[in-house]
């Protein structure tokens, strides 16, 4: 369990309500009590489970167990050192988890929503209550409900922001078992050198074509009570997606095996790469096989993988409905629906895609929540952070336009002088930047973070 504040800020005698136990939920709900406010965390599972959750755990994850890249040189590892340095609940849990992933952060899903699961529910000021939210509740709330949020309330979500509730769909890839992977038709090494955290599944020209031919001409599963016409993320597209937009869109993307080895790009066309997905390595993760896919299909078109051909799956792909709202119309800067004082959105319903992300949205709601509590200012976090520019992007994005959006340098202002051209020194270059921006905000909010 994440260390607790010897010291608590003065507490005050709201009660905060908090809609959702996922990841950005527990964020909130965790920096509210951390700073003396009573929270009444509401979670609808188990007792009702959504398309895509297995268990009751808070801060289940279900789409993957990455969470992307953890170096500074990636816009994903400049916001995890962001939210380290905020004492995030979320990436102490993750770092306590973490399995190999190369570069990347990946966690055991199991131990992690353990590990968030007992942290939230241990707090002596959060009371976790297992129930369905159907209505708006009273202010103070924080809402994160998240892209799954069920039928009743995603109705009442509607009122507020009118036609600009939107949605997307999202899927989720298949698991396998180590074991069941052929070793032979396999080689472990990930992508540009380093240690063997992926297993890489190569394909000829040859088998590439047939899989290809297979996949594009698999039948999907009906989409039931979603909406008829489908919203993908253009950044989670099911793999079956990817394929039908032509029969080399595969190679440039999930299945390209430029910089994997020596051996992998002189003897195949394309690889196929799995990351473990628990701390026993026994779980693998098909990465980049986002799919919705029969499950019977999904077996048949994935085992043509030569090293695939006996794999037992553990977890199939599903897809399921994202929900979010047009931020720039419907949230006043401060996470807040236009008009509503107490009343946050936090998670990815802001219009933020990625578990990180999410819980950024999640950390900033619950501060934001304390000082309007208090009768604060709103700290504004800086535009060269990541979350300030996550936030800075919410409020200034064209709405007509208008799509969940993950961290990435494009979003942060630009450095001034010459330009970098190589990615890796450019981005690091806006870490360091992030660096000093955070540490000159903790350092002007001292009381907030104390």
């Amino acid at each position: 369990m994440p260390k607790r504040r010897t010291t608590l800020l003065k507490p005050t005698c709201n009660t905060v309500t908090v809609a959702g136990g996922g990841l950005s939920g527990t964020e909130a709900a965790w920096q509210l009590a951390e700073r003396g406010v009573p929270v009444r965390l509401y979670e609808m599972r188990p007792r009702r489970l959504t398309p895509a959750h297995v268990t009751g755990l808070l801060g289940e994850l279900v789409c993957s167990n990455s969470l992307g890249g953890d170096q500074p040189t990636t816009p994903a590892g400049i916001l995890k050192a962001e939210l380290r340095a905020m004492k995030s609940l979320i990436m102490d849990c993750a770092d306590k988890s973490s399995v190999p992933a190369g570069n990347a952060l990946a966690v055991d899903r199991t131990v992690f929503a353990s590990l968030v699961d007992a942290a939230v529910s241990q707090h002596p000021l959060i009371e976790v209550v297992r129930e369905e939210i159907t209505e708006i509740p009273v202010e103070p709330v924080i809402i994160a409900t998240g892209p799954l949020t069920s039928a009743p309330l995603a109705e009442k979500l509607k009122d507020i922001a009118g036609a600009d509730f939107l949605y997307f769909y999202d899927a989720v890839a298949p698991v396998v078992t180590l074991d069941s992977v052929d070793p032979a038709l396999s080689f472990r090494g990930n992508r540009y050198g380093g240690a063997g955290d992926y297993i890489n599944c190569p394909m000829n020209e040859e088998e590439y074509k047939a899989f290809w031919q297979a996949l594009v001409e698999a039948e999907t599963a009906p989409l039931r009570d979603f909406e008829e016409k489908v919203r993908h993320f253009e950044g989670c597209l099911p793999v079956e997606v990817i394929a039908k937009r032509g029969e080399q869109t595969l190679l440039f993307g999930p299945l390209r095996p430029v910089g994997l080895s020596e051996e992998g790009e002189q003897h195949c066309c394309a690889v196929v790469q799995l990351r473990q997905d628990n701390s026993d390595g026994t779980l693998y993760n098909i990465v980049g096989f986002q799919t919705n896919l029969k499950w019977p299909e999904q077996e048949r078109v994935f085992r043509m993988i030569p090293a695939l051909r006996h794999a037992e799956f553990v977890r199939k792909g599903v897809m399921h409905r994202n929900l979010f709202v047009c931020a720039p119309r419907v949230l006043d800067g401060f996470l807040r629906p236009q008009g509503r004082r107490m009343t946050f959105l936090a998670g990815q319903m802001t219009g933020v895609e990625g578990y990180l992300e999410s819980t950024a949205m999640g950390l900033a709601a619950g501060l934001f929540m304390f000082c309007a509590l208090n009768g604060r200012e709103m700290p504004v976090f800086p535009l060269e952070t990541a979350i300030g520019s996550l936030l800075h992007y919410l409020s200034t994005a064209v709405p007509d336009s208008f799509q969940p959006m993950n961290v990435n340098l494009g979003i942060f202002p630009k450095l001034p002088g010459r330009k970098i051209f190589k990615r890796p020194e450019r981005c690091r270059a806006y870490a360091d930047r992030s660096a000093e921006a955070v540490k000159d905000f903790l350092a002007s909010e001292k009381d907030l973070f104390a």
